[in-house]
């Protein structure tokens, strides 16, 4: 089969790889129909190397058919339709059982400390073959897939998978009193939708922040309040009061994570890292790594007192510093993690079948063969053409 492999920094490909295969009895086999690139895929691209291997299949935004089932397999048969959710979750362990399947206790990285297995997504969270690719072995084929009906386009469904389900979290955690107001910082892929989905649960003002035109854009046409960054430079806390009676947000998404522009001296530890053996520079990252904070520290700023703090962008550092005596004296609650896509999927798929009030059916901006996915990345990165959301088609020619 074709699949997008890791070869560098900033070196993908679309080779061909050996097709999965049934390797335990509740596995399925899916054909993969639309896959997503996401943000957090560009740390791999740029950063994160040091725990990928040459050939690695990345992507973890997949949905399809299903090909074959394993011999345990009851709830799914070949032909069925379903969405891939990103965390690989057994969906009966005691974690997956308080809706956190993030923290699976089935698939946990224990030799690296890390919670449960991403496809697609390094060694630190199991290194398991992802999604953009023809074809995707997913485990625990009765609990794990989503089941999804036939007839809508993908493009209803295929953000289950992690888009939906992150940005959902992140609102939830954000825990916006009703009618309040939320800024979420950074308008790519989820922090577009946590606009939408803020809205849509009730927020009275929204604000989105970011410098690229297009993408401000776009959150003002679905109603959000937006700010450019660069238009307001050290002014925009002061913008953002004027906009909240003076005393700022109930809430703060960071949709960021560590892609964000900032620390110069930050930005050169990470790339540092990319010039040295890998076993040194992984050594590195997990005990010293540092982030570059300034959207952090701008959420933390701009948050009212008593307000909350949810982080949906990835960070990696382990010698992050915080202020915590400014978190401690504006009584900052603050809450993180990786999205718990099962959790959720209750709450969002009444959204995908009839009404799109979250606008999913025209929220890419691009679609693409698989083929073209490497100058996809290059583009992503770089913010050019008004990327914002890719979808791959593995079957296109």
């Amino acid at each position: 089969m074709r699949a997008l492999t890791w070869h560098g920094k900033r070196d993908v490909r679309v080779d061909t790889v050996p097709d999965p295969t049934i390797q335990d009895p509740t596995d399925v086999i899916i054909k993969v129909t639309t896959t997503g690139l996401c943000g957090s895929d560009l740390h791999l691209y740029e950063v994160l190397g040091p725990f990928l291997d040459t050939g690695d299949i990345l992507g973890h935004e997949p949905m399809g058919i299903v090909e074959e089932v394993g011999p345990e397999v009851v709830n799914l048969r070949p032909g069925d339709r379903v969405v891939v959710p990103f965390n690989v979750s057994c969906g009966t362990c005691f974690m997956c059982d308080q809706g956190l399947q993030s923290q699976c206790e089935t698939t946990q990285v224990h030799s690296q400390g890390s919670g449960a297995s991403l496809f697609g997504y390094t060694k630190l969270y199991g290194q398991v073959p992802g999604g953009q690719a023809e074809y995707l072995r997913v485990p625990f084929g009765n609990t794990l897939p989503i089941a999804v009906p036939p007839g809508p386009a993908d493009e209803r469904f295929v953000y289950l998978s992690d888009v939906l389900p992150t940005a959902w979290q992140a609102v939830d955690y954000a825990a916006i009193p009703p009618g309040g107001t939320v800024v979420v910082l950074g308008l790519g892929p989820i922090g577009d939708m946590a606009t939408r989905i803020a809205a849509h649960r009730g927020g009275g003002k929204v604000i989105g922040i970011d410098l690229v035109p297009e993408r401000l854009e776009r959150a003002k046409a679905h109603g959000a309040h937006v700010l450019n960054l660069d238009e307001y430079g050290d002014d925009l806390v002061e913008a953002v009061r004027d906009l909240t009676d003076g005393r700022g947000p109930d809430s703060v998404i960071d949709a960021v994570g560590m892609e964000v522009h900032g620390s110069s001296a930050a930005q050169a530890a990470q790339q540092m890292t990319t010039f040295l053996p890998n076993k040194l520079a992984a050594k590195m990252m997990q005990r010293v790594g540092v982030d570059r904070l300034s959207a952090v520290y701008l959420a933390i700023e701009l948050v009212r007192r008593g307000g909350t703090v949810s982080l949906s962008g990835v960070y990696g550092g382990m010698a992050d510093p915080l202020p915590l005596l400014t978190m401690f004296d504006k009584q900052i609650q603050l809450r993180m993690g990786q999205a718990n896509v099962w959790r959720w999927v209750d709450d969002l798929l009444p959204l995908l079948t009839d009404a799109d009030p979250l606008g999913v059916e025209s929220f890419a901006t691009h679609r693409l063969p698989l083929e073209q996915a490497p100058d996809a990345y290059a583009m992503f990165q770089k913010k050019q053409d008004g990327a914002v959301k890719i979808l791959f088609n593995p079957a296109a020619a």
